[in-house]
């Protein structure tokens, strides 16, 4: 009886959702737009184990996730982006 109460209480408390966060941060390689800009594209390894690129641009002032284009997934710091980055994962 006591086990069966148990169960049923951990199973009524929800845990929180643990987001992954950025593990390490490597330069990958340079890129340049289709208007000859440059950026550096950097791999993002995650707590989860997966793998994300962000992207460096004007002299890495600003830092996106994927490209610029709609500058909506930018920061300017780089550990903001990375951060921002693995905890869209599966989202």
């Amino acid at each position: 009886m006591r086990f069966m109460l148990m169960v049923s209480l951990l199973s009524a408390v929800a845990l929180p959702a643990v987001a992954a966060k950025p593990v390490s941060i490597a330069f990958k390689q340079l890129g340049y737009n289709h208007t000859g800009q440059e950026y550096s594209v950097y791999d993002v390894e995650c707590s989860n184990g997966s793998n994300v690129d962000i992207t460096a641009w004007n002299n890495r002032k600003l830092w996106c996730q994927g490209d610029k284009a709609t500058e909506q997934n930018c920061d300017k710091k780089q550990i903001k982006a990375a951060k921002r980055a693995c905890t869209s994962i599966g989202s």
